[in-house]
Order: structure tokens, then sequence, then C-alpha cells
């Protein structure tokens, strides 16, 4: 496509990206330093004093990662109304998540989710279950956020994507451990300005060599710039149905997997230990609302561009290698290749791409993930564009991976350490733990993305389901139900994680026999069984509550109070 609206740059891709890479790294690790922790309360929750809009991007930051700006828009690139199951799961979960528990937990007032799972539920055994459940969610969603760290470096600064992760891992054990949840709050307010300036730039370019309209989330409705008349949408559907793939608008899933994922991933959202924290970090339970409605807002300028950018990249895609001599192909393609995300085989040895729904017949294969990445090449963006990308990439992946670096190393070392194994441990044996625990959990975070069991959003889809199947139960009745008591929610907790993981092991690792897609239990793929678990979770908490002791007065007492809105006692004269 022609370039004729933008200048061209002499530095090249290499040498922009380690220059806005590099500044951006220096702006991350300056902050680390500048607000590294030096108390326990600074390192679990910032001391409790970060500003609603500064808690507001950081939420937003953390919330999303690598799977929300570099796979959600390459999955609907490749399953076009399929894949808006994870756009409205994301986007429905953070709503559940900020009007449904985040004012309760923040006024019950403990660091993290095993911290409120032990109390509410009086019970260390549920102290342990919580720890298990929330490691268990979260290195499963750092592992994809490792994947999306080593994707950008081997392309961009050309290293293998085991070197990529490798740097990763350093950069954000610097500031995750130096700083803490203090140092991370900062650090991610810098990154969602990272991220979304990333996002939007070549999404505006984009939609402007398209359509002519500079606003994305119009642009991809509108008609072609060419003069046609054409909407761009029936040309990607004619482009598609051409080369015997679905039309793009058109969905192939079955309802109940649809609903099972969406529903999965929205309470898998709402049952996020990450995220949840974020809302101890304020002075006041409004303002916990208030970061939350904030977030939201700003999580809502990527992701109603996502669908934009999906099409955008989808259609340059086609119209760049469809039936066109590999020869002739682009330097972009060459250096993907190099990756092993882009892969040709040319079957009947012609010269050209042939990219056709028929597997017997294609000949190339591109990875979920690269569709964003390479979007900007693609179109034929300048160089500082593609370099941002990168850069936004970055900020994403690793904004994410520091919130869940600290949610392991407090589980560890508050929970499990403190609460339950050395009580009587000093604040400064207490932030030592938390520290070493962090730099374990990198070094293991790193394993994973060496080793990743699937493409990024997939992988993080499979977190989400976990916290479904886990958390997400114990969370809402322990806020809503005053009579559900630790038996009920440990039994819960324990069933509903174990069906999640013998699911995910036997359908997506092919352990237990294994199974393909005629297999699934109701028609469910494992993205979705997190629902199914979840309902589990319910039937067997309440079940075993009801033939076992009501909790202590002074717990149901707790739970009365944390329903009541601050403030509404001086309104009522009680």
């Amino acid at each position: 496509m022609a370039n004729s609206l933008f200048l061209a740059s002499g530095l090249g891709i290499q040498n922009w990206t380690y220059i806005i890479v590099g500044l951006t790294f220096a702006l991350y690790i300056g902050i680390a330093i500048w607000t590294r922790a030096g108390s326990t309360k600074e390192f679990y929750v910032a001391g409790g004093g970060v500003s609603p809009l500064a808690n507001g991007m950081a939420t937003a930051a953390d919330w999303m990662s690598a799977a929300s700006f570099i796979s959600m828009a390459g999955i609907i690139s490749f399953a076009g109304y399929d894949g808006a199951v994870y756009l409205m799961g994301w986007t429905g979960g953070y709503v559940l998540l900020a009007l449904l528990l985040a004012p309760y937990l923040r006024k019950f007032g403990k660091f993290t989710v095993p911290d409120f799972i032990g109390d509410r539920y009086y019970s260390n055994t549920a102290r342990l279950v919580g720890v298990i459940c929330a490691l268990l969610v979260s290195f499963t969603y750092v592992a994809g956020q490792m994947r999306g760290v080593g994707l950008v470096f081997s392309r961009f600064l050309e290293v293998d994507i085991n070197t990529g992760v490798i740097i990763g891992m350093i950069i954000v054990l610097f500031y995750a451990v130096l700083g803490g949840m203090k140092g991370i709050t900062y650090t991610q307010v810098a990154q969602y300005c990272v991220l979304i300036f990333a996002f939007m730039v070549p999404a505006i370019f984009i939609s402007i060599q398209m359509t002519g309209n500079p606003i994305p989330q119009l642009g991809f409705g509108s008609t072609l710039a060419d003069g046609s008349g054409t909407y761009l949408l029936d040309k990607l559907d004619g482009l598609s149905t051409d080369l015997g793939f679905a039309e793009y608008t058109e969905g192939s899933k079955s309802m109940i997997d649809v609903f099972a994922i969406t529903l999965a991933l929205m309470v898998g959202t709402a049952g996020l230990p990450h995220v949840i924290v974020r809302f101890f970090t304020v002075k006041r339970v409004k303002d916990a609302r208030k970061s939350a409605g904030l977030a939201l807002l700003l999580i809502a300028i990527l992701y109603t561009a996502a669908p934009a950018v999906s099409v955008f990249a989808r259609t340059n895609l086609i119209e760049t290698v469809s039936n066109k001599p590999y020869a002739t192909m682009p330097e972009w393609f060459k250096k993907w290749e190099t990756t092993g995300l882009i892969v040709f085989h040319d079957k009947n040895n012609d010269g050209h791409i042939q990219y056709v729904a028929d597997a017997t017949k294609n000949e190339l294969v591109v990875d979920n993930d690269i569709m964003v990445l390479a979007n900007p090449e693609i179109a034929q963006l300048p160089d500082w564009v593609i370099a941002l990308v990168a850069a936004g990439a970055l900020a994403a992946a690793l904004s994410t991976a520091a919130g869940l670096l600290l949610v392991i190393s407090s589980s560890v070392s508050h929970d499990l350490i403190k609460k339950m194994i050395n009580p009587n441990i000093s604040e400064k044996g207490e932030l030592i733990a938390a520290r070493l625990a962090a730099v374990v959990a990198v070094c293991v975070a790193g394993y994973f993305g060496i080793n990743p069991p699937g493409f990024v959003a997939a992988t993080v889809a499979l977190a989400f389901g976990l916290a479904a199947a886990s958390f997400f139960p114990a969370i809402i009745l322990g806020i809503f139900y005053k009579r559900m008591n630790k038996e009920g929610a440990i039994a819960g907790m324990v069933v509903g994680i174990l069906s999640m993981l013998f699911y995910m092991l036997k359908f997506k690792f092919g352990w237990f026999g294994g199974g393909g897609k005629t297999d699934w239990w109701f028609g469910i793929s494992p993205e979705g069984f997190g629902t199914v678990a979840m309902i589990l979770n319910f039937i067997v908490s309440i079940i075993i509550m009801k033939f076992t002791p009501e909790p202590p007065q002074e717990v149901q007492d707790i739970v009365e109070n944390i329903r009541i809105p601050s403030g509404a006692g001086e309104a009522t004269g009680h």
C-alpha cells in the first residue's frame, strides 16, 4: 500500500526500537528507584495513599496485558465474529469487578485475596487453598506475559525469543522487587501512557489510509477511501470468502461455547488477584469506586479500537500475501519468518503463496500474536511508529507481569509466612521474604515464557478460567451471604480448581487420554470450562454449608458491616 501520507525515516526500525524501548525502560527503572518501597505497607499496597486518577491509570495498565495489546486483535483478525467473546468477556468482567466486588473488598481492608479468604472464612486451611489458587492463576497468567515479551524482543531487537524473555525478566525483576506496589503503581501510570499511545497512533494512521476517517472506531464501519463506495467490512467478507474462509462477520462457534467463554472471562476477571489488589492502594472506599470508573474509561479506548485494528490488519495481510510471488514479499515478511511466527511451505513449488482455508492446499501459517505487531509494517507506516508499537507491547506485558509477580510474592511472604508459618516475623524479615519470593517467581515465569502452553491469549484465557473456578464464588458468597462458612468455601474452591485443572490438562495438553473438539463436555472448550467449574464450586459450597455449622457471630457481623455504605450511619441517624 502506498505510503504517501507519511514521511519516511532514515534511522531504520531496529535503531528506532533501541531508542524508544531504551527510553521507556530508563523511565520505568528511574520511577522504581524514585518510589522504592521502605515498608511492607508500601510494598503490598503502595502505602494506601494513591490518588484515584493515578490508580485508575495503573489499574488500566495492570488490566491491559499482552493479551489485550498483542493477542486480542490478533484473535479477532483470524476468528472474526467468534473472536468477539474475548472483547465481551474481558470488558464485561471489568464492569462486574468494579461494581460488584472492588468497593466491598476495599472496605474489608485486606492486602491480598488469600488474606480476605483466610479472614472471612476464619481458617488457615482456607487461606492455604487461597494461596495455592492465587499462585496457579498468577503463574498461568504471567506465562502469557513473558511470551509476549519474548515475541517483541525476537522480532524488533532481533534476538531469539528465549533471550527476549530473559531480558524482560531482568527489567521486571528490577522494578517489582525494588519498588513493590509503590514502584509498580507509578511505573504502570507511565506504561499506560506508552501503551495507549502505541496502540492508537498506528490505528489512526491506518484508518486514514484505508477509509479517510481518523477515528479507528468509526473507520472500520466506513467506506473505503478509494472512492468505490464499498464498505471495509464488506470488502473483508469478500476477500475471506474468495479464499474459502467463513465470512468475517459470521460466527461458527456454538452458542453454548460462546456463552461459556464469555462468562468464564467475565467472572474470571472479577476473581483476578492482581487487579483486585489495586483497590487497596487508595485511601477510601469512595476512591476505589472512582478509580474503577476511571480505569474503565481508559480501558475502553483500547478495547473499542481493537476490532478496527483487527480488520485493518487482516485486510492488509490478505492483500499483501495472497497468491503473490514469494520472491516479492516485503522485508517485514522475511523478518517475521526468522522468528518462526510466519511459515511458508511451497507445496506446489510454483513460488506463489497460496493462502486459503483448505488445509491441504494452504501454504501459509500466521501466528495470531503477530498481527498487531506486524500491522504497521504491513501498512508501510514510518519506522518510528513500528518501534513505538514494540515499546507499547512491552509496556503492556511488563505492567501486568509486575502486578502478577507482586501477587505471587505477597501470597508467599504475607499469607503463607507471616499469617501461617511465622507470625512473629519482623517487618524487615517479611520484606526480604517478599523480595526473595519475587525473584523465584520471575524465574518460574521466565521458564513458562520460554516453554509456553499456547499463544498469549489462549494461555491468559486459561488463567481466567482458573480464577473463575476458584476465587469468584468464594468472594461473592463471602461478601453477600453471611451464612457461608469455611467448610463450604474450602470444599467449593478445591472442587472448582481441580475440575478446571483436569479439563485444561486433558483437552489442552493431552493428559488423561486427551481428546479433540468432538470430545469436549457439553461442547465447551477449555477456555470456557471455567464457567462449568465455577457452577460446580457454587453448588458444592452451598450443599456443604447446609450440613455444617454457621460461621461465628463476629464473622457474620463483619460481613454485615462491609455491605453498609460509608456514611450510612450519619445519614440515617444510627
